[in-house]
């Protein structure tokens, strides 16, 4: 309107009136209409933006879902897994518990064996040597003194006297005897039928090894020193037997053990020197290889 010249308006305002609002009307309503198909593209771009938005989250929340699940599934599988391993587990304890308590009762059974059998053993062999020396005095209470010589008027010899029954055990059932005893741990009993050998039978075959035998009894029970003066005795009465180098071996390793470095490493050396071919010596020269 106001690009119209004044006159025109003064002369035709009815007119112009008339004419120039509907134009601006339509020229209004042609932007709002404008405007407002813009505004509604805008809009439903903007709806489908949200709209993938939106799926892509479902989707995420699915598969984050889907993958939770599996997770679950094999925690789930995991923690019956381990439920069933301590289930084994405490069965396999309970089944050992069993079985120990089972053979620690049978080692008591066995070692009450053992020692009751090593008293019988002991007394058996005290009864055996009450025996035989009560039947030797009997023996010499019977036999009387020789008779002097009297002059045969008959011309025949007289009658010779009975000798005397020995009911002694032999050397090798006391060396047998000694043997089982140390074997089934009746140190005493094996040292008193070792010990018996050696007085009734000193000039055995089996005198060097009863000695032998009676250091190990020793040395079973831990008694150093009286193994020590034992395996002396049979590297000294019995130089010749093959029990001497591995006495004189266990002397050495008796006092390795006590710490006494001088005295083990003489023994050693006097080893390999009276038994330099033994398999003993082969064994002394290596532990004076690490005494240095």
């Amino acid at each position: 309107m106001g690009a119209q010249s004044p006159g025109r308006v003064r002369d035709y305002r009815g007119s112009m009136i008339h004419i120039v609002v509907p134009r601006i009307v339509r020229r209004s309503g042609f932007a709002l209409l404008i405007a407002s198909s813009g505004a509604c593209f805008a809009s439903t771009a903007q709806l489908d933006e949200v709209r993938d938005d939106v799926s892509a989250t479902r989707a995420e929340a699915a598969a984050s879902d889907s993958v939770r699940a599996v997770q679950l599934v094999q925690i789930l599988s995991a923690l019956r897994d381990m439920s069933d391993s301590m289930a084994a587990l405490n069965q396999r304890i309970t089944r050992l518990r069993a079985e120990t308590q089972a053979d620690v009762r049978g080692m008591r059974e066995t070692v009450n064996q053992v020692l009751e059998v090593s008293g019988q053993s002991e007394a058996r062999i005290r009864e055996l040597r009450a025996q035989i020396d009560a039947r030797m005095r009997a023996a010499q209470a019977v036999v009387p003194p020789p008779a002097p010589a009297t002059p045969d008027t008959t011309g025949t010899a007289p009658p010779a006297s009975p000798a005397p029954v020995d009911d002694a055990p032999s050397a090798e059932d006391l060396y047998r005897i000694g043997r089982d005893q140390l074997t089934r741990g009746g140190n005493s009993a094996a040292r008193a039928a070792l010990t018996d050998l050696l007085k009734r039978y000193p000039d055995s075959e089996l005198a060097a090894d009863a000695q032998f035998l009676i250091a190990e009894a020793y040395a079973a029970e831990g008694t150093s020193a009286s193994a020590d003066s034992a395996y002396a005795a049979v590297v000294r009465k019995y130089a010749d037997s093959p029990r001497a180098p591995t006495a004189l071996y266990k002397r050495g390793v008796l006092a390795q053990t006590a710490r006494r470095t001088t005295a083990a490493r003489r023994l050693y050396n006097e080893l390999i020197q009276k038994y330099p071919s033994s398999d003993e010596a082969e064994l002394a020269r290596e532990r004076l290889r690490i005494i240095g």
